[in-house]
């Protein structure tokens, strides 16, 4: 299977994934997520991003003007080759984080992506699938998808979570209640 990620979208205040997608980290992937999520959202959002060079235009075909974004440009210092094992696989050193403003009037405190970072780390944690040096990785990419599919709808319906006490579904108002491990089988089936 050829390398692909995660594309999240996470809102920061209810901790809700709205939208994913599974793929390249190119301008047609970066392009479908843009517009997947727009379809999913009805109010003016503020979004954040990393500096990928598509995200710009891709936000611009899926939310027009309709959208107050910004970019967290993140400069990394050089990474030691002769590393030891343990820390090998760390990422470099963050030496600068600059803040930019690409539309509207997003408030500039606000832009980061530290929240989606932290869901990467979890999604890595819960997916064996995505664990570094690991032997649990999909041959087809569509056992993948469905992989991460699983864990971001019990992510969102099942698992309590911390900061918010109770499912981000529930803090977004579109559920009432958890669901259980056999509602969430049954809701994906239909």
């Amino acid at each position: 299977m050829p390398s692909v990620l995660a594309f999240i979208a996470l809102d920061a205040d209810t901790k809700l994934i709205p939208s994913f997608i599974v793929g390249k980290r190119d301008s047609y992937h970066a392009k479908a997520f843009m517009e997947d999520l727009a379809r999913r959202l009805s109010l003016r959002v503020q979004l954040s991003s990393d500096a990928m060079i598509s995200y710009p235009e891709a936000v611009e075909g899926g939310f027009g003007s309709e959208v107050d974004y910004g970019q967290l440009v993140k400069t990394y210092g050089l990474t030691n080759l002769n590393k030891d094992a343990a820390s090998r696989y760390s990422p470099a050193e963050v030496v600068k984080a600059e803040r930019t403003v690409i539309n509207g009037m997003p408030d500039v405190s606000r832009i980061t992506t530290s929240h989606v970072e932290k869901q990467n780390h979890t999604l890595r944690m819960h997916c064996r699938r995505l664990t570094r040096l690991t032997n649990a990785f999909s041959k087809k990419f569509e056992n993948f998808e469905a992989a991460v599919a699983l864990n971001f709808a019990y992510y969102n319906f099942v698992k309590t979570h911390g900061a918010i006490r109770m499912t981000p579904a529930m803090a977004a108002g579109i559920e009432k209640s958890h669901w259980t491990v056999a509602e969430l089988v049954k809701n994906c089936g239909e």
